[in-house]
């Protein structure tokens, strides 16, 4: 099976730190009913080299995180959040396009629900709010990804 190419500039503490500056907007969702009802959210950040011809989706989740406590979850919103996220990376597509424009890409086992994007390349997926502030937080934390990543190559070559 073919391997993924070692990233450049990022790495999962890249992924954390891109979640980390999103945290104040997404705990802060958390309390209100119109955004989150659930009062919880899921997070999944895919590696933005791998693809489904390099690995399995499994070993492709770059960094995964949950805001509130995953035991008072009334939803398993970490597997809504995977299969978004599964979505995007197999198409990328947002979930969103997908359902509504081109439901010929959906599989049988895919979840009719949105809330992943796959924005230049970086796929990240939501799940626990409403869909379209799920995909809002998604687009914000792979945003958020790239200007980590943008940073640190900015920082290697200016310090050559």
């Amino acid at each position: 099976m073919p391997t993924v190419p070692i990233a450049a500039f990022w790495d999962r503490e890249a992924a954390v730190q891109a979640v980390q500056l999103a945290r104040p907007m997404l705990e802060n969702s958390l309390s209100i009913k119109s955004v989150c009802e659930s009062g919880f959210l899921h997070v999944v950040i895919m590696n933005p080299l791998a693809t489904p011809a390099d690995c399995d989706f499994a070993n492709a989740i770059l960094y995964e995180e949950s805001i509130g406590n995953p035991e008072e979850w009334d939803a398993d919103y970490g597997a809504y959040a995977r299969g978004k996220a599964r979505l995007s990376w197999r198409t990328g597509l947002s979930s969103h396009e997908i359902l509504a424009l081109k439901p010929h890409l959906l599989h049988a086992k895919d979840a009719p629900v949105w809330g992943s994007v796959c924005q230049d390349g970086i796929v990240v997926g939501v799940s626990g709010a409403n869909p379209w502030f799920d995909e809002a937080f998604a687009r914000a934390v792979a945003a958020l990804f790239k200007a980590v990543v943008q940073g640190r190559c900015d920082e290697e070559f200016r310090d050559r």
